[in-house]
């Protein structure tokens, strides 16, 4: 179960393989944050929303199995899971100047105050991300 902050629940959806899965979940995300007050990491949270949520869409679809999203407010932020039934696990990709693609573990990353894989409670696997509500800081800047 994902952990909560004070007693506002986590907000657990699941989603077909359609291609207008990722917008609807951004807007259940955007309707999450502003009731969570956390609207000033929305920008962040539905990039990393989006970048999990599509990974998990493209190379994680098991047929005849949603994909399964989790947001919750925790102290200092938001983790954001997405659950699906594959067994394969995401790896950050290097992709080449000239690639259209292969860059989205690499901006999780960015704006992620951490994140990773986990097994998931049945079959599959959930990749989440934890965000901020601090300003993030590039490196070689001091706190």
């Amino acid at each position: 179960m994902l952990p909560t902050r004070g007693r506002e629940p986590a907000v657990i959806r699941r989603w077909s393989s359609g291609h207008r899965s990722v917008g609807r979940a951004r807007a259940e995300l955007r309707n999450a944050l502003s009731g969570w007050e956390l609207s000033r990491i929305e920008d962040d949270a539905l990039l990393v929303l989006s970048e999990l949520l599509t990974n998990a869409l493209r190379h994680a679809c098991v047929p005849g199995r949603e994909i399964e999203t989790r947001f919750a407010p925790v102290p200092g932020g938001l983790r954001i899971e997405v659950h699906d039934a594959s067994e394969t696990r995401p790896s950050m990709a290097v992709p080449g100047e000239d690639a259209t693609g292969g860059r989205g573990l690499l901006l999780v990353d960015i704006l992620a105050r951490r994140w990773g894989v986990a097994d998931g409670d049945g079959p599959g696997k959930l990749v989440w991300a934890e965000l901020s509500t601090r300003e993030r800081q590039l490196d070689g800047e001091e706190p």
